[in-house]
């Protein structure tokens, strides 16, 4: 599997640059951005950056020489939080559709190549990279298109159609105008099967817009906090139902998934610790751009990145206990 190019996307990381602080900083202290502009550049971010960056990793590995088994638990995990919450949103007062698809998102959407390959790199050497490379292209080609679909759902509906025909008409109306998202994502089938090799000039062309991708993702994420009254912009006992979400319902339910398909050693290990990853930023991107609950995934990110460190080693340090 190829995974030569993974620095490509976190070069920026391991050289210490972080655009969030500058982006904080456009705001609160230079004022340079108002709340209109960074709308706009959040959906930029949304509809042009990520895709570009989904699309350049995505295409440049080999579903082939994947490990069914590990992707088959990450399925199964997803579809364990999702029948939970779906019986919480039922049976419980406190539950909800909007609730929901945030709670979705804290468990089980990580950000796995920014923080993940070069963890798991230490952990577990290039046979853990090429399992978080594998998990990160299933995540943005799968878990995080349906993201989306679920948001224009739900702001079809929020939006006050009343019938099953017009929610419809809204979606497409506004998938249509979002329709580069999704061919840059569908486009990489063909790399996939056939080893499709574009044309250089195509390729770099891609390759100077999915740089943009996470550092981007991260500069508005610092413009979101700026406009907030308080660093923890959703208070302490969200951040707690976050960071609980995050760091244990995650990783619980991909061990359930792991023992099912009979996953053990280093590939047990690395799926459950992979599964207690910080938050993906692409989600609160998401979030913000569809007003759904963005202040509660802006904090999963910045506080679930300080604190994610010790949560991993001790996961690290468990796991090598067993057989």
């Amino acid at each position: 599997m190829h995974v030569r190019r993974i620095k490509v996307y976190v070069g920026g990381q391991e050289s210490g640059c972080n655009p969030t602080p500058g982006g904080f900083g456009s705001v609160k202290w230079w004022k340079i951005f108002n709340r209109e502009q960074c709308d706009a550049i959040n959906r930029f971010v949304c509809f042009f950056t990520l895709p570009f960056f989904t699309f350049e990793f995505a295409a440049h590995v080999d579903p082939f020489d994947w490990n069914y088994k590990f992707i088959g638990a990450d399925a199964i995990s997803k579809v364990i939080i999702v029948i939970v919450l779906a019986a919480w949103a039922k049976c419980s007062s406190k539950g909800s559709y909007c609730w929901s698809i945030t709670s979705f998102s804290l468990a089980t959407l990580t950000n796995s190549l920014v923080v993940g390959v070069p963890m798991f790199k230490a952990m577990y050497g290039e046979h853990g990279v090429n399992l978080v490379v594998q998990s990160s292209v299933v995540q943005g080609i799968v878990w995080l298109t349906i993201l989306l679909f679920v948001l224009e759902f739900r702001k079809a509906r929020s939006d006050g159609s009343s019938t099953i025909t017009s929610v419809d008409s809204h979606m497409i109306k506004d998938l249509e105008g979002n329709e580069k998202t999704v061919a840059i994502t569908t486009i990489t089938r063909p790399s996939f099967l056939w080893h499709f090799e574009m044309p250089s000039i195509m390729e770099g062309s891609i390759l100077i817009m999915s740089k943009a991708g996470i550092g981007s993702a991260m500069f508005s994420m610092g413009l979101f906090v700026a406009l907030q009254e308080k660093i923890l912009a959703c208070g302490t006992s969200l951040t707690v139902f976050g960071m609980i979400l995050r760091f244990i319902a995650g990783p619980a339910a991909m061990a359930i998934g792991s023992i099912a398909v009979g996953l053990h050693g280093d590939v047990l290990r690395v799926a459950i610790i992979q599964a207690a990853l910080p938050q993906s930023i692409t989600s609160f991107i998401y979030a913000k751009e569809y007003g759904l609950h963005a202040d509660v995934l802006s904090t999963a990110v910045i506080f679930g990145l300080m604190v994610s460190l010790p949560v991993l080693i001790g996961y690290y340090i468990a796991l090598g206990f067993l057989n």
